[in-house]
């Protein structure tokens, strides 16, 4: 978001409106009388998968992603359908998710998530100390606490995060053929 206003409010890459409280911050703007501008960007969710080599859909392995919120604003707000998210997608993306991903791994396989569906965790994506740590949703809160995982970080669960592992091999090989 870009404010014509003489001062600027915390701006952040990505796309302002996807959990980046682009909205809230334009409803301030607009109730004070403050002219603005929205300036779209690729959602980090979509940027930080491409940057590490995830694709959200793929023909043979996933035709829906969804993307949701790991943290809550209070605590009565709209819970989270992880028994509709548990099946009803092929490739889920958690924002802000790190402080709640054992609850999240917990909900997940409660409605029947298998333990052995792929997850990665993306932290700092699209930027130069962008890191990726892959594993099951089994165990996946104990491999973040090893690798001490911390925000900003989104939470990538599906079967297209095995790409990731296919595409780094095969990166490598044809860097070996070629040097």
């Amino acid at each position: 978001m870009r404010l014509a206003a003489e001062r600027s409010f915390g701006l952040r890459g990505g796309d302002p409106l996807v959990f980046g409280r682009g909205g809230e911050e334009a409803l301030a703007l607009a109730e004070r009388g403050i002219p603005f501008e929205i300036v779209p960007g690729v959602t980090s969710a979509v940027g930080a998968a491409a940057s590490s080599r995830i694709p959200l859909t793929h023909r043979d392995l996933a035709a829906s992603f969804a993307v949701v919120t790991g943290n809550r604003s209070r605590e009565d707000s709209a819970p989270i359908r992880w028994d509709l998210l548990a099946h009803g997608v092929d490739t889920l993306v958690v924002y802000m998710g790190i402080g709640r991903l054992e609850e999240i791994r917990t909900e997940l396989l409660r409605h029947g998530k298998p333990p052995s569906t792929p997850v990665a965790l993306i932290e700092r994506g699209t930027t130069d100390r962008q890191r990726v740590v892959t594993g099951e949703l089994a165990h996946i809160h104990r491999l973040a606490d090893a690798m001490r995982i911390g925000n900003p970080a989104l939470i990538v669960i599906g079967e297209v995060v095995l790409v990731r592992e296919q595409l780094l091999l095969l990166e490598a090989q044809a860097r070996l053929a070629i040097g």
